[in-house]
């Protein structure tokens, strides 16, 4: 399998035109990685930190909000090459060299933070402590907070008992809020209104004008609500790391005198020899050198079905090793395994921004302002119009401004793709942004290429045929051989396997895409090539057309070997169509996915071929220019996806609404060009991304409706009815909660 993580692993893209607006301004309330401006967002770092790298610990970073915060205060210092959030951790890795160190300090420590260095990571025990003392924090200023609403109703009405109260309330908002204030005010020093601003303006107004009660219920409700959210969202931001978990820590690897020992899979180079019980998962990626059994490979490709591995088969870690003893060869590092490369993929995916995040969060951009304005205009307009008591036109705004934060409506987006992206993952559907995600639900057409996506891809020889009668027969053969061998396209290496004889020299090797391949053996310049190649340099006859078509109509593709003047050999390959191919053409004609077959191969093989599998649309005999072209047509029909996994699919794939790669069996170059990545190469899978792509932007415009709804209602009782400032930080809180549940979903699928 080729290894897709070099090239995905920092979210490069390959150039497509479609997806990539300009980037919003950043709302006044964001959340995770909606959180960027105008600038080109920094991207998500997927490896440790290293010598390069500035770790901090932030105490006051508790959630999505001020990861965004953060963000927009590094964005732009020259130097800095990634960050990576740790939210439960409150750490934060910066990419940058030590010069830039100090001004990253001073950057996030401007936008309210203080920021600690940190010589390694926090250990996961010492998170969960932190964790669990902050909670007993919020709840014991739950606690207080209650005790002064008690003391509120129950206590006399007089001074020292109103002196009491209100100190109550003081140490119920200290507790709970002084983090807070402290990001509010920064915030509004900087002329930003985002929900520690709206809150800090809120809770300070509410305790002045004698609401002290509830402000400090307020402040409680709000600080518990934002820790349970930040557990929230993290849970689908961790959803895909979860996976590395799979990978064993330590692997049992032979020692230089022979015996096998086990050692961290961190410190196992490449070419070392690791053994594998039954049982046991698999810690590195490899190749098997000795022994047979059946793997589990679903952490990985998604499949269902165990996968039987001999000597010379590729593994995974991560995979399970479900019968017998295997050993096999490292081939890639700890760091840059298979798995690795999914999680560091979805990863730098987190960090685009799918269509619906880029409205909603021009959308919140306007919003806030123009709910704070609305709030402003509550508090003096209906005194004066209505002659409303000056305190209750306050007290209403105020209620308003809680209720202003477009939280609910911002989280919403990124929490639904990301959990998106990690149901797709799990299934084996590697999905390189939201954009795609997005994007996949409104394809209409599908071209697919034939060669290692219907079919199996690893043709064999079925018949050859020395047409030259003049010349040895196994002369002819060992040069066809030669020149196969030479190729890495399927019909040219099933060509080579299925013909005997050493390899003689070639020179002057060059191949011709489309066409063949050719070279200089001994004096005599040979092809190996199509029909199209014989055609165009005059050696085509009808009598070797007659030959030919009797072999097409079985669905084989043939190739023919010449000289400069005639045509020396035949060759007939037959690649058998995969399993799974009918259903999935099944499944896509299901969805109302209309899909129709682009391949090089000539038109009686391609039409044997989608006659088996009930395709109508059928192009053959195409270039890759003319592939290229013919997606460009099926445009005009509507979103186009592209399935294909060679080189000569790449322009193509780079094209299509949605680029759909065969992992295991495409070239990196198709990998590259592709936005989703099938790595078990089922074709079902893409009819699956299909179905999950309308589901997620399903549960998107369920979360928009139910956070605009939520606080239409409470914005209306907030004016005309009696809705009190506690209510509104449910309504607010509760509908942020209520999103980012419903869009946790998706992980179950």
């Amino acid at each position: 399998m080729h290894d897709h993580a070099e090239t995905h692993d920092h979210g490069h893209h390959h150039g497509h035109t479609h997806g990539h607006e300009h980037e919003p301004v950043a709302p006044a309330c964001c959340h995770g990685s909606s959180c960027t401006s105008a600038a080109a967002p920094l991207p998500t770092l997927s490896a440790e930190a290293d010598g390069n790298a500035l770790l901090l610990r932030i105490p006051a970073m508790d959630c999505p909000t001020e990861e965004g915060q953060i963000r927009r205060a590094l964005e732009g210092i020259s130097g800095v090459n990634g960050l990576r959030f740790d939210l439960p951790a409150r750490a934060l890795h910066v990419d940058a060299p030590p010069a830039v160190w100090p001004t990253v300090t001073q950057a996030i420590t401007r936008a309210g933070f203080q920021a600690q260095a940190l010589s390694a990571p926090p250990a996961t025990e010492d998170v969960r402590r932190q964790q669990r003392l902050e909670l007993a924090r919020l709840l014991a200023a739950l606690g207080v907070a209650v005790a002064a609403e008690l003391t509120h109703y129950l206590a006399p009405d007089s001074l020292p008992w109103q002196a009491i109260g209100m100190a109550i309330a003081a140490l119920a908002i200290a507790l709970s809020g002084l983090s807070v204030f402290r990001k509010g005010v920064a915030s509004l020093l900087r002329g930003q209104l985002n929900i520690n601003a709206l809150m800090s303006v809120a809770v300070t107004g509410a305790f002045l004008i004698g609401q002290w009660p509830e402000a400090a219920m307020v402040m409680a409700l709000y600080s518990l609500a934002e820790l349970i959210e930040a557990r929230s969202v993290e849970r689908a931001r961790r959803a895909i790391t979860g996976l590395l978990a799979l990978a064993p820590e330590t692997a049992e690897v032979r020692q230089s005198d022979g015996r096998w020992e086990r050692q961290p899979a961190k410190t196992v180079p490449v070419g070392a020899l690791v053994r594998v019980k039954p049982g046991e998962r698999f810690a590195l990626d490899g190749r098997v050198t000795e022994g047979r059994g059946a793997v589990d490979q679903s952490p990985v490709t998604g499949e269902s079905l165990p996968v039987d591995k001999t000597p010379g088969d590729e593994v995974y870690a991560g995979t399970i090793n479900q019968s017998g003893a295997l050993s096999f060869e490292v081939t890639r590092p700890a760091g840059d395994t298979v798995l690795a490369g999914i999680i560091h993929a979805v990863e730098a995916a987190q960090g685009q921004r799918a269509p619906t995040q880029r409205f909603v969060d021009r959308f919140a951009a306007v919003y806030t302002p123009v709910v704070f304005l609305l709030a402003l205009a509550v508090a003096v307009g209906t005194p004066l119009l209505l002659g409303w008591p000056w305190l209750t036109g306050l007290y209403k705004a105020l209620v308003l401004l809680v209720i202003a934060c477009p939280c609910a409506l911002v989280i919403s987006t990124p929490v639904t793709i990301v959990s998106g992206l990690a149901a797709a993952a799990r299934r084996g559907i590697l999905i390189k942004g939201g954009v795609h995600l997005e994007q996949a639900r409104r394809l209409r057409v599908l071209a697919l290429d034939k060669t290692g996506t219907l079919t199996e891809g690893r043709p064999t020889l079925a018949h050859h045929e020395v047409l030259a009668s003049d010349l040895a027969p196994d002369t002819v053969l060992g040069q066809a051989r030669s020149l196969a061998s030479r190729s890495d396209h399927p019909v040219s290496q099933a060509i080579a396997q299925g013909l005997s004889g050493e390899a003689l020299a070639v020179d002057d090797f060059n191949a011709e895409p489309g066409r063949g391949v050719q070279g200089r053996i001994g004096n005599a310049l040979l092809r190996l090539g199509n029909h199209r190649w014989m055609h165009e340099h005059g050696l085509y006859t009808p009598a070797l057309e007659a030959l030919m078509q009797a072999h097409e109509a079985q669905g084989r593709t043939v190739s023919l070997l010449a000289d400069g003047e005639r045509v020396l050999a035949l060759f007939a390959v037959a690649d058998r169509v995969k399993p799974s191919s009918a259903e999935a053409v099944s499944d896509l004609r299901a969805l109302g996915v209309q899909p129709v077959m682009l391949t090089g191969d000539n038109a009686a093989t391609a039409h044997a071929i989608a006659q088996q599998l009930g395709i109508d649309d059928v192009r053959a005999q195409l270039l890759p220019q003319d592939k290229l072209a013919a997606v460009s047509e099926l445009a005009q029909r509507g979103p186009v996806g592209m399935v294909g996994d060679g080189v000569n699919d790449s322009p193509s794939l780079a094209t299509a609404t949605v680029g759909f790669s065969m992992g295991a069996a495409g070239t990196d170059t198709a990998k590259e060009a592709a936005d989703v990545l099938i790595m078990n190469d089922d074709l079902r899978k893409v009819a699956d991304t299909i179905r999950l792509s309308r589901r997620t932007h399903a549960l998107l415009w369920q979360n928009i409706a139910l956070a605009l709804g939520i606080k239409a209602v409470f914005f209306v009782l907030a004016v005309f009815g009696n809705a009190t400032m506690w209510m509104a930080v449910f309504a607010d809180m509760g509908a942020s909660l209520l999103v980012v549940f419903n869009g946790l979903r998706l992980l179950r699928l």
